[in-house]
Order: C-alpha cells, then structure tokens, then sequence
C-alpha cells in the first residue's frame, strides 16, 4: 500500500524556514504574500493489504520517529 504522512507544524509554533522564505519573496516584491509555512510530506510504500494494520503500523512510526508530538501534527492517507 502507498501511504502519505502529511506533517505540519503547529500553529503557535514559530517556522524560521518559512520566514526566510517569506522574507525572500518579500525581497522579490512578492508583496501580496502573507504567510509562509514549510510542511513535510512522507511517501511509504508498505507490503501488507489489511489497511487497519497499516494505519496502526503507521501511527506508531509517526510517534516514535517520523514526527516530534511536541511540535507537529500529522495526517494519514492510505491508498491501495
């Protein structure tokens, strides 16, 4: 199955990426660009077909390595 984690970055807290980014586009006269966040997105490819234990198996990846709690949130989508 293919599986895509996407990882944000809570809102309250600060993203220097996307500032920089902001301050660039700012540079370049991009000036009606608000906001900019950096997200992350994972693709896994994962030999098994029972959904419920990929998104299990997944959740715990995500806990464990693939995102810091403290910090993002994420959200799974599984296609088969």
């Amino acid at each position: 199955m293919r599986v895509t984690v996407h990882v944000t970055r809570r809102p309250e807290i600060a993203d220097p990426q996307g500032k920089a980014v902001s301050r660039a586009l700012a540079d370049l006269e991009y000036d009606n660009v608000r906001q900019v966040r950096i997200d992350r997105t994972i693709h896994l490819d994962i030999d098994n077909d029972d959904p419920e234990e990929v998104e299990y198996q997944v959740d715990s990846m995500c806990n464990e390595v693939l995102v810091n709690p403290v910090l993002e949130d994420y959200h799974v989508e599984i296609q088969r």
